[in-house]
């Protein structure tokens, strides 16, 4: 069924006890609205006994506006995986790059062309607030980057770094030279088309259904993954049921169990009224 979009079903996994979702590109619309469709599959989940969380490359910060309109009570799983949450921002669970690779990686980064943002703490660093596409993520994430003349001064409790370039073999060139460069020392991947992120090696989305599991009492098996950039596979490959984006580039939608619509056309409500909520509806 991969490529697709199911209808029927019967294509479902009975046993799905979590949903864990990633936001832009999966939950939210391009925009980055929440639909009433949306809104409504996930307090259907909660009715049926199902819980629901979310992960993203987002920060933590950029994830409080969707707790309340979803009535999320699970951890929230900011920077892939770097820093875990509660609703109320206090710290969890935190995974920070190594202080002395940090220049290094900016190094990298921007020998290869890319623009560059360090998130410290709970704030994101900027050289350029009127950079590429600073706008955009201050209208996703719902607060301000800081601008700053070097980046150099931040180095320590680093939970991600942010390559960003409009051009595709921009950010494929620099995911070559990181992992040449780094080789496993970090995790480095598109959570966007125009984003390259380097986080912890073991801060990814796949430690995040790890954490879950672990916090939740539910086993992987259990849990039911859906998202659309490289990022997700790592959850994908975790979970015991995955659903792709329509809007998903084919490599990420060849590893999914089953392909839902896009994210403009309500992927992720129909997602889980064909695949989550069926078994549990007359």
């Amino acid at each position: 069924m991969n490529g697709d979009v199911p209808t029927l079903k019967e294509i479902v996994h009975p046993e799905i006890k979590l949903v864990l979702a990633d936001v832009d590109g999966t939950l939210v619309t391009s925009a980055k609205d929440l639909t009433p469709r949306t809104i409504a599959a996930v307090h259907d989940l909660n009715e049926a006994g199902i819980a629901f969380a979310v992960t993203s490359g987002r920060p933590p910060r950029g994830l409080t506006m969707l707790v309340d309109p979803l009535r999320i009570t699970t951890p929230l799983a900011g920077f892939n995986g770097g820093m875990i949450v509660d609703a109320a921002m206090h710290v969890l669970e935190e995974k920070v790059l190594p202080a002395e690779l940090v220049e290094p990686i900016i190094e990298v980064l921007s020998h290869a062309g890319l623009s560059v943002w360090v998130f410290q703490g709970v704030e994101w660093y900027v050289l350029d607030e009127a950079g590429p596409h600073v706008a955009r993520e201050m209208i996703a994430c719902q607060f301000a980057p800081l601008e700053v003349s070097s980046l150099s001064n931040h180095t320590s409790d680093v939970a991600k770094i942010v390559g960003i370039s409009d051009d595709p073999a921009q950010i494929a060139n620099a995911s070559a030279a990181m992992a040449e460069a780094f080789g496993n020392q970090v995790a480095a991947s598109s959570s966007q088309t125009y984003y390259l992120d380097v986080t912890h090696v073991d801060a990814n989305k796949g430690s995040v259904i790890d954490y879950l599991s672990r916090t939740l009492g539910i086993e992987n098996r259990h849990i039911a993954t859906i998202g659309d950039m490289e990022n997700d596979v790592a959850m994908f490959d975790k979970s015991g049921f995955s659903i792709a984006m329509g809007n998903a580039r084919p490599d990420v939608r060849s590893v999914a169990t089953v392909t839902t619509s896009s994210n403009e056309d309500d992927g992720f409500a129909n997602a889980m009224q064909n695949f989550v909520l069926a078994p549990h509806q007359p």
